[in-house]
């Protein structure tokens, strides 16, 4: 059978359902392929279910410690069973939400494994799709160290995490990227003893090293331990647990591991390689800035592409490929102010660069940074938060880099993302006003410091 559309997208994960809504509502004709189900890793595996577990995990501490707040409360456990219900119901909702959008947008969804058999060709058992473009949407997977397999009962990923059906008793992470700290956090607040083990000297690196620090500091307070700055070395697997050995000959026991060392490119046994379409060592689809892959008609988006692994990152470069591929020349998606949020207790979030990351590209001297303290913000203090914001900016220049530490720090980047991205000075954002009492004061404050006019921050 032969079908031909203006599009066929590869994958109906994030970036590629967002290609696909965005090129029907274009007025292209769109067929989207998918093996397992619409939505993705995102919605089905990773950042909503996990974020319903974070969710869980924050009620099961307020409970916990409600007599702060003069409320008599007590948590008689956690009922796991009743805890997957919620998520799953949270995940069933989207994805109902979710193909009756894709529905409505007249776009046709093919069931089975896709493969690329030609430039303009996707092949789906003997089904050919045939389109003037194809978007190759194919997403990550859970990767693992070699010789460290992933039995699903005692070493699991992400994906085996989610489905657990109890709180273990003790579990080691393997890994202090956001996955493993997300984990870590939520176990934690479960009840469970965690130890995080990362080869890297801080956790999540790519964060400013204030926030990592910041974070190593909770998480101490918290009782997880984080051995950092040393390798993983062996496992033994038995019939009630597992004994990790880490670098230094120290041995961790627990009931399991969670193998948290990163996602890789879903990108082999699809075609790509036979048909031309150029992969980096480590297997990510390579492109231009605007997403074109070395088969002409050929497009790739989202983690399939090196870089942040993030939906929103899938979801734009999505929206970007549709509006390429109908001609409508948009901007590149600019990933040096892409959000980026750990959802763990405490938050981290950022956006732009780090201090590290400003004074090697603007120099050494031209570099100021200011860091409040929510000590001094009166909804972090209702809310019994600690944490901060900081401000990176160039000198007599634009903000460059915001970074926040604190509960819902989450909620207060897309401020600091507008913020970053129209490249404002302090002096532009300094007299905005914002609500009180509400945790978003402390940009504002921030900036105020910043710009030579402190109201609460010292001078």
């Amino acid at each position: 059978m032969d079908d031909g559309f203006d599009v066929v997208v590869l994958g109906a994960g994030s970036g590629g359902y967002a290609c696909a809504l965005r090129a029907a509502q274009l007025g292209l004709q769109v067929a989207m392929v998918e093996s397992a189900k619409v939505g993705g890793t995102c919605l089905h595996v990773g950042c909503i279910p996990t974020k319903a577990l974070l969710h869980a995990a924050e009620v099961a501490d307020t409970a916990r410690d409600s007599a702060r707040f003069g409320v008599r409360a007590t948590l008689d456990g956690i009922d796991m069973a009743a805890v997957n219900s919620y998520k799953d119901g949270v995940v069933r909702r989207l994805h109902q939400g979710l193909t009756g959008l894709v529905r409505g947008r007249g776009i046709t969804v093919v069931e089975g494994q896709g493969r690329l058999v030609g430039p303009g060709t996707v092949a789906v058992g003997d089904r050919r799709l045939t389109g003037r473009a194809v978007v190759l949407a194919t997403g990550s997977a859970p990767r693992t160290l070699p010789g460290l397999e992933v039995d699903g009962r005692r070493v699991l990923t992400s994906e085996e995490a989610l489905a657990l059906d109890h709180v273990p008793a003790s579990a080691v992470v393997l890994g202090g990227g956001v996955i493993g700290c997300e984990f870590a956090s939520v176990w934690r607040s479960f009840g469970a003893d965690v130890t995080i083990l990362e080869a890297l000297p801080r956790l999540v690196a790519g964060e400013d090293e204030d926030s990592s620090r910041a974070l190593a500091r909770a998480f101490g307070k918290r009782g997880i331990r984080c051995l950092l700055g040393t390798a993983f070395e062996s496992l033994e697997t038995t019939d009630t647990g597992v004994r990790v050995t880490a670098a230094g000959g120290e041995v961790l026991d627990a009931e399991i591991l969670l193998v948290a060392v990163g996602r890789g490119p879903v990108s082999t046994g699809l075609g790509y390689d036979e048909q031309g379409v150029a992969l980096d060592p480590r297997g990510f689809v390579v492109t231009d800035e605007r997403l074109h892959t070395s088969v002409d008609g050929v497009y790739a988006v989202g983690d399939l592409v090196a870089g942040l692994q993030l939906a929103h990152r899938g979801f734009a470069h999505g929206m970007f490929v549709a509006e390429e591929i109908a001609g409508r020349d948009p901007a590149p998606v600019r990933e040096e102010t892409m959000p980026r949020v750990t959802y763990c207790d405490p938050e981290v979030a950022s956006v732009g660069l780090t201090e590290a990351a400003a004074r090697a590209a603007y120099g050494e001297e031209r570099i100021r940074t200011l860091t409040y303290d929510l000590a001094g913000n009166g909804k972090s203090q209702i809310l019994r938060t600690q944490g901060f914001v900081k401000l990176v900016r160039v000198e007599d220049g634009p903000v460059v880099g915001v970074h926040v530490v604190g509960a819902r720090a989450g909620e207060l980047i897309g401020e600091a993302q507008l913020i970053t991205g129209w490249e404002a000075h302090p002096e532009d954002v300094a007299p905005l006003q914002h609500a009180h009492p509400t945790q978003h004061e402390a940009l504002g404050e921030a900036h105020l410091a910043l710009a030579g006019t402190p109201l609460h921050a010292h001078s």
